[in-house]
């Protein structure tokens, strides 16, 4: 496939990638892969994505918490953050959200980590990478509250979406993008695949979330930026295009998104 794709999602921080970080980056290129958004979980792994971005010319860094830890996390914390997010290279604050599906804190204390941070967006003018996991019903009412504030055109991306046509529309509705990644290919992944042939591909974003959710030809590996590739071939299938369209429209979409302009 000749057309440029872009990884609005992975977390080249990670240990798993330790043993080869630079490996991993020339294999995206050599697959085309011209950029990567790298993105921090905590303070630590925000740092280390903002300190890759600066040292790879295709990568660009998200910083912020994740609502693992929410727990444990401060007012200082929120504001380390905000200074990180103001160096070069840093183009969104994520990955941020809700998640209840996990046992990451009280309901009350993972909100109000999320509307700080929230705040932090609009302060700096960056879009949000949004996770959120059985967390939908408080979740669009904080996304729904802060954009009647902070109005924007774009104010981010939902990752990682396996949520129902209803809720996907919800957050067009919004403004957001949709992202998806290699999950899409997998055999029980069925419902998920209907919903992204029925979502409008100028909404649509790939992702790998690597070292995370390889696609079905990687099952048991670790994912990395080079497999967006096998992602896009198989939204291409499912939605009845080429990879070309896909990869073109998926790499615009993620420029305007993230702000980038070549």
């Amino acid at each position: 496939m000749h057309a440029e794709l872009f990884d609005t999602h992975a977390h080249l921080d990670m240990p798993r990638f330790d043993a080869d970080r630079a490996g991993v980056i020339i294999r995206a290129v050599q697959a085309g892969v011209t950029r990567i958004v790298t993105i921090g979980i905590d303070l630590p792994s925000s740092r280390k994505a903002a300190e890759l971005a600066k040292n790879n010319p295709g990568v660009f860094a998200a910083v912020g918490i994740h609502p693992e830890s929410a727990r444990s996390t401060s007012g200082r914390d929120i504001e380390s953050v905000a200074a990180i997010a103001g160096e070069d290279k840093v183009i969104a604050i994520g990955e941020i959200g809700l998640d209840f599906y996990h046992d990451y804190g009280p309901k009350e204390k993972q909100v109000g980590v999320f509307r700080l941070q929230l705040g932090v967006a609009s302060l700096l003018k960056l879009p949000v990478v949004i996770h959120s996991r059985q967390a939908e019903a408080d979740l669009i009412p904080v996304l729904k509250d802060w954009l009647a504030c902070y109005p924007a055109d774009r104010p981010g991306v939902i990752h990682c979406f396996n949520g129902t046509v209803e809720t996907a529309q919800t957050y067009l509705q919004m403004g957001f993008y949709i992202s998806i990644g290699g999950y899409i290919g997998y055999p029980s992944a069925k419902a998920i695949r209907e919903v992204a042939r029925q979502l409008p591909i100028d909404r649509l974003l790939l992702e790998t979330d690597s070292p995370f959710l390889p696609p079905q030809s990687h099952r048991g590996g670790r994912n990395e930026p080079a497999y967006v590739m096998e992602t896009a071939i198989e939204l291409a299938r499912i939605k009845g295009i080429s990879p070309e369209e896909v990869a073109y429209s998926t790499t615009r979409n993620a420029k305007l998104v993230f702000g980038i302009a070549s």
